[in-house]
């Protein structure tokens, strides 16, 4: 059972990633009394009545985003169970009205790694993005973007980690070798020996792996991604939230204390030589900040960009997505305009974030004062 305030805490960034309000986030999750599965004031009975209400009215979007919550932060029961099962099938309603995307099913030795896919065609040459989000985020999640990433002019596949959603692939040390498990899959529809990594989280820690062995996969663009530290110093993982600790607990079947072999060495590091655009967040409360001191020892091109947030930078939203979508552009090359306005854009951003606050009144806060967790 989970701890009802730190769901409530650490869930409003994934709402807020979705696309959910703070406000409507609220709503519902101030109803929210217990994680007991057997309670209607459940934090999984709420979100999905919330998710049954916008379905019954045709809002299917937002029935969705109201299931993936319901089913956080993994299923371990049967009413999380039938709430990720509904979030899959009102996406799979919705993605049949004129979005472009299929599904993919790529079979390994392993399991089964299921996916949405956009831009694929017999005999297609599309650059391929495969997009991830981390150890718990499912692909529906995610794939709303997949349009908007083919009309930058690519093909792209929105999956999930090992464990996570419908991907049945455990996830072992060696669970990086999904990732080329999907290129060989979208070979001959796609232009796979110019694949990109948009990997957040942990699943940046498959993409650095995969990249030092796999070299179609010619840039990772990755945030708040744990590479070594986070998986050998067992001090900073007894700091981490439990919700964390819980999620790698039940994706790995091992105790926290155990997870040394995850870790990527040196050796493998020096092998990454694609370019990674990196995003840390300096308060991060999962990744240790030693984490960006390796990678600076052991990639040669990599790129960093800093925020002043906590895991997953939730102050910044908008500021990350144009930074996403830029570092893919300059990772593929070409689209100078286009990365110049997103440069711009995110110049203006960041010039507006660091102005000193003002109102109207001294008894009214500056918007955007009242803090969060991620």
């Amino acid at each position: 059972m989970n701890d009802v305030e730190e769901l409530k805490a650490y869930l409003l960034l994934h709402a807020r990633v979705q696309g959910m309000s703070a406000e409507q986030y609220r709503r519902v999750a101030r109803t929210v009394r217990t994680d007991d599965e057997g309670d209607p004031d459940s934090w999984t009975a709420r979100w999905h009545a919330e998710g049954e209400r916008h379905e019954r009215a045709g809002r299917l979007p937002d029935a969705c985003r109201a299931y993936n919550l319901a089913r956080f932060p993994y299923v371990d029961g049967p009413a999380r169970r039938r709430s990720h099962d509904h979030c899959v099938a009102v996406f799979d309603r919705w993605r049949l009205a004129g979005t472009g995307i299929e599904p993919l099913t790529v079979p390994t030795p392993d399991g089964e790694i299921r996916c949405w896919t956009t831009g694929l065609s017999a005999g297609g040459d599309r650059p391929l993005v495969v997009l991830m989000g981390g150890q718990v985020s499912i692909k529906e999640q995610w794939a709303p973007l997949l349009p908007l990433i083919a009309e930058q002019g690519f093909a792209a596949v929105a999956t999930e980690m090992p464990g996570v959603g419908e991907n049945t692939v455990p996830y072992t040390p060696a669970a990086w070798r999904m990732l080329s498990d999907v290129l060989d899959t979208v070979a001959g529809r796609c232009d796979i020996t110019r694949s990109y990594a948009v990997c957040l989280s942990f699943s940046g820690h498959l993409a650095l792996r995969c990249a030092a062995h796999d070299h179609r996969l010619r840039g990772i663009v990755t945030a708040g991604a744990p590479v070594t530290e986070f998986f050998t110093d067992t001090g900073w993982r007894a700091g981490v939230p439990r919700l964390t600790t819980d999620s790698l607990t039940h994706l790995t079947g091992r105790p926290t204390d155990d997870l040394t072999e995850w870790a990527i060495d040196g050796a493998t590091l020096d092998r990454v030589t694609v370019p990674v655009h990196y995003l840390v967040s300096r308060r991060d409360e999962i990744v240790p900040p030693g984490e960006t001191a390796v990678l600076r020892r052991h990639l040669p091109r990599l790129r960093i960009r800093e925020n002043d947030d906590v895991h997953g930078s939730p102050h910044h939203l908008t500021e990350s997505r144009l930074w996403v979508v830029r570092s893919l552009l300059e990772l593929t090359g070409g689209h100078r305009v286009r990365t110049a306005l997103l440069t711009t854009a995110l110049a203006l951003l960041r010039l507006r974030a660091l102005a000193p606050p003002h109102s109207t009144s001294p008894n009214v806060p500056a918007k955007g004062t009242a803090g969060h967790g991620s």
